[in-house]
């Protein structure tokens, strides 16, 4: 499966995990190490997306994620292991994504 590409079907979409090694701080400045938030949600990279769902009458409904995206995901229990190698992906529908991280400066503010 060397010179193979891994195209995602649907509303699937191809996540390669990392883990942040960034400590908290609470507000009083007491830092709570990795280890004890480790039930957190984890993050990943979208490497690569379906074209999205279709709808019963025929619509298509676009994926709202891209490749490159960093997104949140579920801590526990969904999601599809693929191992390629000695990498390992992760294949998630795109509803099981928590959401997409966003630069600040990127935000879409609401008009008053």
């Amino acid at each position: 499966m060397e010179n193979k590409t891994i195209k995602p079907l649907g509303d699937r979409v191809l996540v390669k995990e990392y883990k942040t090694k960034e400590d908290k701080k609470t507000a009083s400045g007491i830092i709570i190490p990795e280890t004890v938030t480790a039930d957190d949600v984890k993050m990943g990279k979208v490497l690569a997306v379906g074209a999205g769902i279709y709808t019963q009458n025929g619509v298509l409904i676009p994926m709202s994620v891209k490749v490159g995206d960093e997104v949140m995901l579920p801590a526990y229990g969904q999601g599809q292991e693929i191992k390629i190698g000695k990498e390992k992906y992760m294949l998630y529908r795109e509803a099981e994504l928590l959401s997409i991280l966003v630069d600040n400066n990127q935000l879409e503010l609401p008009l008053d």
